[in-house]
């Protein structure tokens, strides 16, 4: 396809001001459109389409938008959600990035707008849902990923990348943890009791809190520059689902199954160290849950990476996704669709008598 240029000033001048605004990696609240730029008029609109498919028996939803898009080759940006919410913490990423590129943004079971089975009849581990989601991409001839990995979409991506790393184009991580000083005890310490002995009492009661709907209001507001600016949308879309009949359990099962985690750090860090993959962090630096502890040591497996700690808390698109949107539409240009584009070059290069 020929690529639409019409946008690249507004994001040169967005990407500009965020350099500017930047210290030692750290993005301040100045950090914005310049003045008169209307973010939706960044990017030509793309129609976001809502999707099943079966896949065991589960009913799973997927968003996808830009597959007419596509340039051929091109690997498909893949929306790995956290927990509580689903593919909605994405609804407005999607279009600034689905004008150029094909975008697809699951709903894990449990979560969102997918089946939501009881835990008796499913198996809610990162394995079976990481399984799930690859199964998904392959139906929907996905062959190549760049992967978005987000709080709990950090265990599922980093399985599906460990396990097909030629498939993977690069990784944009927000708040997704794969290093053990990324855990800190003061909110970890719990579920490190849940994983030792899940009849735990008192780690039950904690991790019950957390389904709660201040629990829920806490996880969005927290550490942002303006709590009141956060759309209370979130929580009156994630809380009804938190909410249904069973949901209880399914989120302790997966509690309890998210201690097969740490285990896997050595080997997701050293798939990092060999495989070197394009990378960019975009991380909310007031986050209780993942704070900045755990963004740096991504820069010891890969010293290339792009690292940006941004002035806001766990869900940062909510608050910075214009922002994130131009860092990571910068950054793909540059060292993904560039950097195939000439890895294409050289090897028809090589081929040539």
């Amino acid at each position: 396809m020929t690529r639409d240029t019409s946008h690249r000033s507004t994001l040169s001048a967005l990407a500009v001001t965020a350099a500017l605004s930047t210290i030692a990696g750290t993005a301040g609240p100045s950090v914005g459109a310049p003045p008169g730029a209307r973010a939706d008029a960044m990017v030509e609109s793309a129609p976001v389409y809502g999707r099943t498919m079966t896949i065991e028996g589960t009913e799973v939803f997927y968003r996808e938008a830009g597959s007419d898009r596509q340039d051929p080759g091109e690997p498909v940006i893949v929306l790995l959600h956290g927990f509580p919410t689903s593919s909605h913490m994405f609804r407005g990423l999607i279009p600034l990035l689905a004008d150029e590129y094909r975008v697809i943004a699951p709903d894990y079971p449990g979560y969102g707008l997918s089946d939501a089975p009881p835990a008796e009849e499913f198996e809610y581990t990162f394995d079976n849902i990481a399984g799930m989601m690859e199964e998904l991409l392959d139906r929907v001839g996905a062959e190549r990923w760049v992967l978005y990995l987000q709080d709990y979409g950090a265990p599922v991506g980093f399985r599906l990348a460990t396990k097909h790393p030629d498939r993977v184009a690069g990784l944009i991580i927000q708040n997704g943890n794969a290093y053990e000083e990324g855990l800190p005890d003061d909110f970890w310490g719990p579920w490190r009791d849940y994983w030792k002995n899940p009849d735990d009492k008192d780690a039950i009661n904690y991790l019950a809190g957390l389904l709660t709907l201040d629990a829920t209001k806490w996880q969005y507001t927290h550490g942002t520059r303006i709590p009141d600016a956060i759309s209370p949308d979130n929580w009156l879309v994630v809380q009804p689902l938190l909410d249904r009949p069973g949901n209880g359990q399914v989120q302790l099962e997966l509690a309890f199954d998210y201690g097969s985690n740490p285990p896997r750090y050595p080997a997701w860090q050293e798939y990092l160290r060999k495989n070197q993959p394009p990378t960019i962090i975009t991380w909310g630096r007031h986050d209780k849950i993942f704070p900045a502890s755990g963004a740096l040591p991504y820069l010891r497996d890969l010293p290339n990476a792009e690292l940006h700690l941004l002035d806001t808390g766990h869900f940062a698109l909510d608050e910075d996704g214009d922002l994130i949107a131009a860092l990571v539409r910068r950054w793909l240009e540059r060292e993904v669709v560039e950097s195939d584009a000439t890895t294409a070059t050289q090897a028809a290069a090589d081929d040539t008598p």
